[in-house]
Formats: structure tokens, C-alpha cells, sequence
């Protein structure tokens, strides 16, 4: 396994691009441990397979450095890397046995038979293949014919690194869990270093003990699941990860209270006096489950409208108007709804400000 570093990596995949503006990736600056599992999470065109390419060797990046444990790796094509990469759609040969395509990779290296069997074997075995090692691959499901993509990838044990770029596009929903489980089981019995591309936060989450979020060619935060719920240091963040995502309220400050249209929402102390030393555009930002709804005046809350409720079995969607300002608060399956009139209340130690976008910290 190594250690990947990248230094002010950026690319861009115009020859002559003038700024920074334009490019596919904005200077990455960052360290993958050795060891780790980390999910590579954004939406779809905001860099994360010019990423992994770049890391694996497939792409040159336009500016910066890759580092593998210390040494600089950039100008080496995949072959001379060292690592193991696993695509969104199956790459094996149809003609050959699950065996044979499980060996491959260790065949070309000269590995012993004797070695070659075993290791196939614990690795069939953890992706529930070997009672098809025999078969041949033409002949499996989708599902089985990933799974044996993903046991190419991970049959080498002297790899720097297994990269996997959206792995499971193509299996079938109900097995989805439980191959993330069983590579979060691999990761943590082997210790391999794993970088797992997806635009799922719930693969990401189930998968990986570090999650690297990207938007629009930048790295925006890399944290825990936990790290990036409650404390997203980009609104993109607060958008992104949850279900629904943060509310976002455009606010002024006021003292230590955040005005939105005329309500008047308290801050606690400290997030009030860093907002005072920030520039830009100032926004409140609040998770749905952090909301309290009360069916009677309590203190600090608001009165607010119901627009609707969407049942979601354990929990209820509120959709809520708050003086011309539409919000959303996830209310436990047992709470009270409020037919028409109901009074919120944002508490202050979860409450978060924005300005131009950004965490205010």
C-alpha cells in the first residue's frame, strides 16, 4: 500500500486555458493516507474521474505533482504504479473461467501456482464466487460478471493503492449494500488503500471512513460522514449530503441574532462574532432534523405555516413558511403535526452562517 500525496495538482483539458476558472480540476492539494478507504463523492462533471485518472496514471495533470510514498509518480503511465483499478462497467475476458479471470493479474506477475489458487480462492470467496469459479464468465448476470471485476482488482495483495470509479452502476439494488459492506469488510481485514469514486452519499457513507467531496473541480471538504453533516464548511456540502439538505435562508447580522425578512433568529455567541469578520454574501444554514416544531408558543420560536407534510415512514417532511421564506423540518413519526399553525424554533448551537458560500469559522 502507499501513501498518495498531490501537490497543486489542477488540469485542464484545453490546450490554452487562460485561467483557473477553466479548469476541470482547481488545484487539489491533499494527502491519501496509507491504509485509508475514502469515497470520492460529488455530482456528476465535477472532476472526480479526472481525479482517480490522475491518480492512477491514466492523465497527466496539466500543473502539479503525485507523489506514492515520497516519490514523484507523475509522469508514469498506470503499469508503473502499482495499483489496481476497478470501472463502472465490467473488464474481464467472457472466454476464460471466473478462475482463469481472477488469475490473470497474478499470472502476469509471476506468481506461484500454488499461491495463485490460494489467493483466488479467499478471494471468491469473500465476493460469493466460488461456486462459479469454473464457469465461464460469458455465460454470468451482470452482477456476477462486477463482482468479478471487483476481485481482479482486489486479488493482488502488493498494490499501492485499488481504485474504483462508480463500481456498481450496473449491479442490481437489493446486492448494492451488501458489496459495500463486504468491501468495507475486504478494507478492513487487508488495511488496502481504497479511493471509491461515486455521486451516492449513501455508498460513500456506508463504504468509506473518509469522504472527499468535490464541486465544480475543487475539493470542498474531506471529513467524516459525521464531519460533513454537522459541520459543512461549503453550502454545496449542507446541499449535498442529508436528505433533505440544509436549509438556507439569505440573513444580515444583526448583534447576536441573524435577521431573515423581519425574524429575528439567535446565534450562540461565537459563530455571531466570526460572522462580524466575514465579507460576502451572508446566509443561515440549518439541517432539517435540527428544527424544532412545537404545536404551541414557546420561547425563541417563530409562528409558521404548514404547506405540507410528507410522510417518509419513520419521519415526516414539513414543508413550513416562515415570513415569505419557505423551510423544511424532519419531524419524528410520533411528533404532533400542526394542522395550519405551528411555532419553530432554530436552536442556536446548530444553527451555522454562510457568507459567499463558505462556512463563516
Amino acid at each position: 500500500m502507499a501513501r498518495i500525496d498531490m501537490q497543486e495538482v489542477a488540469h485542464s483539458y484545453r490546450p490554452k486555458t487562460q485561467t483557473l476558472h477553466e479548469y476541470a480540476l482547481k488545484r487539489i492539494h491533499m494527502t491519501w493516507e496509507d491504509g485509508g478507504a475514502y469515497a470520492l463523492l460529488g455530482p456528476s462533471g465535477c472532476g472526480k474521474t479526472t481525479l482517480l485518472n490522475i491518480i492512477s496514471g491514466l492523465l497527466k495533470p496539466s500543473q502539479g505533482k503525485v507523489l506514492y510514498d515520497g516519490g514523484d509518480v507523475t509522469g508514469l503511465p498506470p503499469e508503473q504504479r502499482n495499483i489496481a483499478q476497478v470501472f463502472q462497467f465490467p473488464v474481464l475476458y467472457d472466454t476464460m473461467s471466473v478462475f482463469d479471470n481472477l488469475a490473470f493479474p497474478l499470472r502476469n506477475r509471476g506468481v506461484t501456482a500454488d499461491r495463485i489458487r490460494q489467493r483466488v480462492r479467499e478471494v471468491a470467496e469473500m465476493l460469493d464466487l466460488d461456486s462459479v469459479l469454473n464457469k465461464k464468465a460469458a455465460g454470468l448476470s451482470a452482477d456476477a460478471k462486477q463482482k468479478i471485476s471487483l476481485g481482479r482488482g482486489l486479488v493482488r495483495s502488493d498494490v499501492a493503492a485499488i481504485l474504483f470509479d462508480e463500481p456498481l452502476t450496473v449491479i442490481d439494488p437489493h446486492l448494492k449494500w451488501q458489496l459495500r459492506r463486504k468491501l468495507k469488510e475486504i478494507h478492513e481485514r487487508f488495511h488496502l488503500t481504497m479511493i471509491y469514486v461515486t455521486h451516492d452519499q449513501v455508498e460513500a457513507m456506508t463504504f468509506a471512513d473518509t469522504i472527499v467531496v468535490m464541486y465544480e473541480g475543487e475539493v470542498v471538504q474531506v471529513g467524516t460522514p459525521e464531519e460533513l453533516y454537522e459541520m459543512p464548511k461549503h453550502k454545496f456540502v449542507g446541499y449535498f449530503i442529508g436528505s433533505p439538505g440544509m436549509n438556507f435562508l439569505p440573513c444580515t447580522l444583526e448583534g447576536l441574532f441573524a435577521r431573515v425578512n423581519g425574524t429575528m433568529i439567535p446565534l450562540d455567541e461565537r459563530t455571531a462574532n466570526l460572522a462580524r469578520r466575514a465579507s460576502g454574501k451572508l446566509e443561515l444554514g440549518i439541517r432539517p432534523m435540527h428544527l424544532e416544531l412545537h404545536a404551541q408558543a414557546v420561547a425563541d420560536a417563530f409562528p409558521v405555516g404548514i404547506l405540507t407534510v410528507e410522510d417518509q415512514g419513520a419521519s415526516r417532511i414539513v414543508t413550513l413558511a416562515l415570513n415569505g421564506q419557505m423551510v423544511r423540518a424532519r419531524v419524528p413519526e410520533e411528533h404532533l403535526v400542526p394542522q395550519q399553525k405551528a411555532w419553530l424554533r432554530f436552536p442556536p448551537e446548530k444553527t451555522r452562517l454562510f457568507a459567499d458560500g463558505r462556512l463563516v469559522e
